[in-house]
């Protein structure tokens, strides 16, 4: 079931996030973080933005939020979205519901514009991106450094009508 992210998510999703910092690019996060620091980011993030977990049967298989995409005035209808789901589920859709209900959510309150940001190569976020109507509107070089490489970033843009 969807439902809003509360403080007692924290341990579930540092867990599911310290994954993708420890092992993938998905993340330029370098350190793993705690329950306590997801707490903060919990309170921060949605004194303005929408946070939504997907929890089956007491456990949170995938959470999906959004945040200020830029700091300065003039980008307030804009935000940045992010999913993440459990490493080792298999394919239920659980990304696309989160998704669904994030951007449902965002365009509620007012926001025009989503931005993903993607460390690349990341075919399955580009992938529900793109099936969400994204479009990829910038390509950086070699702007992350992890894992000892190089890594690109893709930007994929949603427009609100």
């Amino acid at each position: 079931m969807l439902r809003p992210v509360n403080l007692n998510d924290a341990p579930a999703i540092a867990e599911i996030y310290n994954h993708y910092v420890r092992e993938t690019i998905i993340t330029f996060e370098e350190i793993e973080i705690d329950a306590a620091e997801i707490e903060k980011r919990i309170e921060i993030i949605t004194a303005k933005y929408p946070w939504i977990v997907f929890e089956e049967d007491g456990e949170i298989l995938g959470y999906a939020y959004a945040g200020e995409w830029r700091t300065r005035s003039a980008y307030r209808f804009v935000a940045e979205s992010a999913v993440y789901l459990k490493h080792d589920l298999p394919p239920k859709g659980i990304g696309s519901l989160l998704y669904a209900e994030l951007l449902q959510k965002l365009k509620a309150q007012g926001i025009h514009a989503v931005m993903g940001v993607l460390g690349l190569p990341n075919e399955p976020s580009i992938k529900l991106h793109e099936k969400f109507g994204f479009k990829k509107v910038a390509h950086f070089k070699e702007v992350g450094f992890k894992f000892e490489k190089w890594v690109d970033v893709g930007y994929w843009q949603l427009t609100f009508d």
